[in-house]
């Protein structure tokens, strides 16, 4: 097991789901198990959907943002989510761990899919399929509508 840098994407990264400094996001730390990429967190009150039960919306987040680590932690690359498709199969309770776990199903280039599943107690609860599109460098940074940041750089590189 190997914890991923949350510093990856710079020290001012303000990304809802991984910013360090992030006072109102999730602040999600990921490690690296084998071939997959894993977080953990209990939803806390105020990110419920009906009571008790861990929003659907922001489940969907945590799918996404895993899928996102993943290529980071497997592929040492980052890219833009193009398709993400959730099925949601028991709730999810607010206050109660949760392991969430990121493997590739799939690439075909420029196209990466993700396969998440979050688990309670472990029984699955949610998952999705989230397809990314690796851009090249020039391609991310006009996505983004400029320059891209200093930490950035080095994951819209094929590593090697």
């Amino acid at each position: 097991m190997s914890e991923l840098d949350p510093f990856t994407f710079g020290a001012e990264q303000r990304c809802f789901g991984c910013g360090p400094h992030n006072e109102r996001g999730m602040r999600l730390r990921f490690r690296r198990e084998g071939d997959e990429v894993v977080t953990t967190l209990t939803a806390p009150e105020g990110w419920e959907g009906p009571p008790n039960v861990f929003h659907g919306g922001l489940q969907a987040t945590v799918a996404d943002e895993l899928a996102g680590w993943t290529l980071v932690g497997l592929l040492g690359r980052m890219g833009f989510t193009t398709s993400l498709r959730v099925r949601y199969v028991r709730p999810l309770r607010i206050g109660q761990p949760i392991e969430a776990r990121g493997r590739i199903a799939s690439r075909k280039d420029p196209i990466v899919t993700v396969n998440v599943q979050l688990l309670q107690a472990g029984k699955l609860g949610c998952s999705a399929t989230v397809s990314y599109m690796l851009p090249d460098e020039d391609k991310a940074a006009a996505y983004l509508g400029g320059e891209l940041p200093e930490g950035w750089r080095d994951l819209f590189r094929e590593p090697g």
